[in-house]
């Protein structure tokens, strides 16, 4: 006799399992991977207060993932460099698919659905000159790979999809790193900028830092439902300066650097790991695990205040204010500057934490 799980197991070989919402795994809200005891990896669903709703091995450390819009379903993607990222069902724990980049080629960590969850964009990189990719893949035909186009720089990262679902913007790190060991092989000639990019790969606007910040590297960004993006930074220059770490932009517009204090500025040790809009919207936040430390600021770019914790790193937007986590596991609420104990687990988290 054909068990259940049996016959729903064959069909998912086959790639015709009925498809189901993010309500049958658990009410996940938030995808996030992490580290366990055993120096094994995972990713977990998390509910709106912290809650774990399931929890699925990966081979190797994991960084980001991509939520599919409708169905319970996520791609999770190797850390950079890696060849990674596995498509998952994450109601049923299994996974559907292993993608892999081209050869030469590297995942970057990110990546984000369009065309309301028919199409999967991957950021990437070719191995050997740090050139940027946007990997195309058609979700409806088992992730299939049917094309890229460049992002308009080199040693991309994170990428978004922008309100009007026909633009991707894409932070372009500017650095060139080596496959093995990811050396940064250029420093003194970085020139990281801010690329919008139609689905065909036509570059629509691009944006640059001035000449003194070009060792400033754009890797985060947050999107807000008007449009307003909002980038992080890490400075790769010398130890010690105070740079900005957030920038605000509009197409169309010219980019607005925001500061904070000088001795909050320097307290972030020059790195933001993650930024997130606050869930209503009207203020952003940047995370520094090396400086434990989160900043808040206004959506025009005024410093609203700082938070500590000891490594926070992964943020997301949580009602009026953010999910907020650790590598010591913890998970937090921050609104209007005060911090909320949630939950906590057994497991260091990695550097991000996707809202579905």
């Amino acid at each position: 006799m054909t068990t259940r799980r049996a016959f729903m197991a064959s069909l998912l070989a086959a790639g015709t399992a009925p498809h189901m919402g993010w309500a049958a795994a658990g009410n996940s809200a938030f995808l996030a991977a992490a580290k366990e005891r055993d120096d094994s990896f995972a990713l977990y669903g998390l509910d709106t207060e912290g809650r774990a709703t399931f929890r699925i091995p990966l081979p190797a450390r994991g960084h980001a993932g991509a939520g599919h819009p409708d169905r319970a379903e996520a791609v999770a993607f190797a850390r950079r460099p890696g060849t990674f990222a596995l498509v998952i069902d994450c109601a049923r724990g299994a996974v559907m698919h292993r993608l892999t980049p081209p050869d030469g080629a590297q995942f970057n960590g990110h990546g984000v659905f369009a065309d309301g969850g028919a199409t999967l964009f991957t950021s990437e990189q070719t191995g050997t000159t740090s050139e940027g990719n946007v990997g195309v893949w058609d979700v409806h035909a088992g992730y299939t790979r049917i094309g890229s186009f460049p992002t308009g720089g080199i040693g991309p990262h994170d990428l978004r999809l922008m309100p009007d679902s026909a633009t991707l913007a894409v932070a372009n790190g500017g650095i060139a790193t080596d496959p093995a060991d990811r050396a940064k092989l250029n420093l003194d000639t970085m020139q990281p900028n801010l690329t919008y990019l139609s689905f065909a790969g036509e570059v629509l606007q691009q944006v640059t830092l001035p000449s003194d910040l070009h060792q400033n590297s754009i890797r985060h960004l947050a999107v807000r439902s008007d449009g307003l993006v909002g980038f992080a930074m890490q400075w790769e220059g010398a130890p010690g300066s105070a740079t900005p770490l957030l920038g605000l932009h509009r197409i169309g517009q010219k980019a607005t650097l925001a500061t904070a204090p000088l001795a909050d500025e320097m307290a972030m040790q020059g790195y933001a790991g993650s930024i997130a809009f606050g869930g209503d919207g009207r203020e952003l936040a940047i995370t520094s695990p090396r400086g434990g430390r989160l900043h808040r600021f206004s959506d025009t770019g005024g410093f609203l205040g700082a938070v500590s914790r000891a490594d926070i790193c992964g943020l997301a937007p949580r009602r009026s204010g953010y999910l907020a986590s650790d590598g010591l596991g913890g998970l937090f609420g921050i609104h209007a500057g005060e911090r909320r104990a949630l939950d906590r687990h057994t497991c260091a988290w990695d550097n991000h934490i996707v809202a579905l």
